[in-house]
């Protein structure tokens, strides 16, 4: 009986420096997030040609998540998304359909829209 109670507290005091453990890998990880500044963080501009062509802004945010804006005519299309590394997150579109596919690290890529396509480059403000 005495052998069963000491098999038991040892397994639940590895069973709690675990869960610790736990909560103090998460804390580090939560830490890490809130420090994490993106290296494309800025304002760029630049255009969009092909099938169309126009102005793009273009906001990086700390934390890499990006706002595209498409100026068109009085009319301008926008869309938030993210950086995953240096490429745009190609999950997120324009209400309008645009959408980015390339990366930051060379500042250009493609863009389509339904059937249209074209190419698109930016400069840091």
């Amino acid at each position: 009986m005495k052998n069963l109670t000491v098999k038991v507290l040892i397994t639940c005091t590895l069973l709690s420096m675990q869960s610790c453990e736990h909560i103090l890998d998460q804390a580090e990880e939560k830490r890490a997030q809130e420090n994490f500044t993106s290296e494309f963080m800025g304002n760029y501009s630049g255009s969009y040609t092909g099938d169309m062509s126009g102005q793009l802004t273009v906001n990086v945010r700390k934390d890499a998540s990006v706002q595209v804006i498409r100026g068109t005519a009085g009319n301008p299309d926008s869309y938030d998304t993210h950086l995953i590394m240096s490429s745009f997150n190609t999950t997120a579109k324009s209400p309008q359909g645009f959408i980015l596919i390339g990366n930051m690290q060379t500042k250009k890529g493609t863009w389509e829209m339904g059937n249209l396509k074209g190419t698109w480059s930016l400069t840091k403000n």
